[in-house]
C-alpha cells in the first residue's frame, strides 16, 4: 500500500502537516509520496495565483519538506527519492526503473510509455480511451521523439533526486558547477557518485539545471 499526500497547499497549518504525517504512519503503508503542490497553467489554482488570491511561499514550503523528511524517517520510512519514502524492501521498482532511464510501458487512460527514443501518451479521457481501446483503435494519444541527449539529461535530472545520486561519469564536463555546488555545501560526492545534501535537496531544480 502506498500513500500521497500533498503540502503547500492554501490554508495549511503545520498542525495539519504533522496530523496527515503521523495520521499516515499509523496507517503502517509500505510507502509514502509527499509532493509540494505546483500552481500548473490550465488549472482553477493557477488562475487564482495569476489573480493574486493565492500565492505559493517558498519558506513554508521547505519547512514541510524538512518536517516531513524527520518525520516519515524517524519513522522507518527511508527517503530514496526527494519525493518518495518506502520501508527497506520496498522501493517502487518502476520508479526507479524510469528515473534510471530504463523502458516502461503505461497502462490506461494519460498513461506514459517510453521505449527507446519512443516516448507516447495514451488518451486522456477515460471515455474515449474505453472507446478506442474495445473498437480496436490506437489508444495513443500523442507522441515524441527522444534523443540521446534528452535522455542522458532526463537521467540527470532524475537520478540526482535519488538517494544513490548520479554517476559522476556522466557530469565529466561540469567539473566548475560540482565545484561551486560543493562549496556552497548543495552537493557532495560519495563512491563516485554525486549527491545532494539535505540542503541541496531543497534546490533539486535549480541543481539539476545546470547540469543538463
Amino acid at each position: 500500500m502506498s500513500i500521497d499526500l500533498m503540502f503547500g497547499i492554501p490554508g495549511q497549518t503545520m498542525e495539519h502537516w504533522r496530523a496527515s504525517l503521523q495520521k499516515t504512519i499509523s496507517l503502517r503503508p509500505e510507502h509514502v509520496s509527499c509532493y509540494c503542490l505546483t500552481y500548473e497553467e490550465d488549472t482553477e489554482f493557477f488562475r487564482r495565483e495569476s489573480r493574486g488570491e493565492l500565492r505559493a511561499d517558498p519558506e513554508a514550503d521547505a519547512e514541510f519538506f524538512t518536517t516531513a523528511c524527520e518525520t516519515l524517517e524517524a519513522a522507518g520510512y527511508l527517503q530514496y527519492e526527494i519525493s518518495n519514502y518506502a520501508r527497506p524492501g520496498y522501493a517502487s521498482l518502476h520508479n526507479q526503473a524510469e528515473w534510471a532511464g530504463h523502458n516502461y510501458l503505461g497502462i490506461g487512460p494519460s498513461a506514459f510509455s517510453t521505449i527507446g527514443l519512443r516516448r507516447w501518451q495514451n488518451v486522456c479521457d477515460y471515455r474515449s480511451y474505453t472507446e478506442a481501446l474495445f473498437s480496436g483503435r490506437s489508444i495513443i494519444g500523442s507522441t515524441e521523439a527522444l534523443t540521446a541527449e534528452m535522455k542522458r539529461g532526463e537521467r540527470i535530472a532524475l537520478s540526482l533526486r535519488t538517494r544513490g545520486g548520479v554517476s559522476a561519469s556522466l557530469l565529466q564536463d561540469k567539473h566548475e558547477e560540482i565545484a561551486e555546488f560543493s562549496r556552497l555545501g548543495l552537493m557532495c560526492e560519495a563512491e563516485g557518485n554525486l549527491l545532494l545534501t539535505p540542503a541541496g535537496k531543497l534546490l533539486a531544480d535549480s541543481v539539476a539545471e545546470a547540469f543538463i
